[in-house]
């Protein structure tokens, strides 16, 4: 997590600032803010969630401060412990507490799309009286 403090059109990292995250074997980042070399930040393997690219350093404006502590992306608060899940639709925090049952849920969400998945594709459509297509 790297949080733009306001500053969401700033570069909060680059390249060789989140080399760190491949040198740790870390998932990935998202970044209250815009970061820099997406080409490098490509090859490391990670996942990435930003608000776009930046081509200033932005070390004048934003620098490191503190780690391992409760941040605001986006008016979120996520805390140090959180779960972190993000696709191409967002990244929602999941409370370390709730993490289990988050999952468990969507777990059975999963399974009931894929049961009406499974429905939809073996229905007879002159059975869908009423149906508006």
């Amino acid at each position: 997590m790297l949080a733009g403090n306001g500053h969401p059109d700033t570069s909060l990292g680059g390249g060789t600032k989140l080399s760190r995250l491949a040198n740790h074997d870390m998932a990935g980042v998202l970044a209250d803010g815009r970061l820099r070399d997406f080409h490098e930040l490509a090859e490391y393997g990670f996942a990435t969630w930003c608000r776009g690219e930046a081509t200033r350093w932005g070390g004048d404006i934003v620098t490191p401060y503190e780690a391992d502590r409760p941040v605001v992306v986006d008016g979120v608060g996520i805390f140090p412990g959180d779960y972190i899940f993000a696709d191409r639709s967002g990244a929602v925090a999941i409370p370390r507490a709730q993490v289990t049952d988050v999952v468990a849920e969507a777990r059975r969400i999963v399974a009931a799309d894929a049961g009406f998945i499974e429905s939809i594709r073996t229905e007879d459509p002159s059975e869908l009286a009423g149906d508006e297509r």
